[in-house]
């Protein structure tokens, strides 16, 4: 029988994970880019959403979203609420168009790791996560078109299928910096073509 791994394993595995990255990590990002400590970037949190679009007004799809991200990242999601109306989009202002989780510390890197360890290597036609999906802060974001990638969800909780967003946000704005900090926690960025 295949021994599971248990939370303390997944604990002193972020923990690991965490030093690494508050030591050897940070140290070749200084080198490299010839910073000093405070210019140095760092993973600030993970935000982990789903937007339910259309089916905002389905209670069934509602539950299935939560479900997903309870499991997903072993925390209760909050909802996320519309701002302002938009009478194209039969939005009120008020109304709830999502659901969110807001991962740091251990958790987030236990998640990171899973992400580029487990679920991105479950891809289908994988060749890389796109190097542009960067916004003026330098936060990375990434789309999944379906949950089914997650090994924490069983068949039946894959059967209704939508997609989520996470979104890696750093203490760098500096694209390139973020950049070199996630390829260096194992995020496969896709190879650029010489031309």
């Amino acid at each position: 029988m295949a021994k599971t791994k248990t939370t303390a394993d997944t604990t002193a595995y972020a923990s690991r994970l965490k030093a690494e990255c508050n030591g050897k990590v940070a140290a070749e990002i200084k080198k490299e880019f010839n910073l000093n400590d405070m210019q140095v970037p760092k993973l600030e949190k993970i935000v982990v959403s789903i937007g339910l679009g259309k089916d905002k007004d389905n209670k069934r799809m509602f539950e299935i979203a939560k479900n997903t991200l309870t499991k997903v990242t072993g925390q209760q999601p909050v909802e996320t609420i519309a701002k302002k109306s938009i009478a194209s989009f039969k939005l009120r202002e008020g109304n709830r168009i999502g659901l969110k989780v807001t991962l740091r510390d251990e958790r987030m890197f236990d998640f990171m790791d899973r992400m580029v360890n487990l679920v991105i290597p479950r891809l289908r036609d994988f060749h890389g996560v796109s190097a542009t999906s960067f916004d003026a802060q330098g936060n990375y974001s990434l789309g999944l078109k379906e949950q089914s990638v997650f090994h924490e969800l069983t068949f039946d909780e894959i059967s209704t299928p939508h997609g989520l967003e996470v979104t890696f946000v750093t203490t760098s704005s500096n694209t390139e910096h973020s950049k070199a900090l996630l390829a260096k926690l194992g995020m496969p960025f896709e190879k650029e073509e010489s031309k």
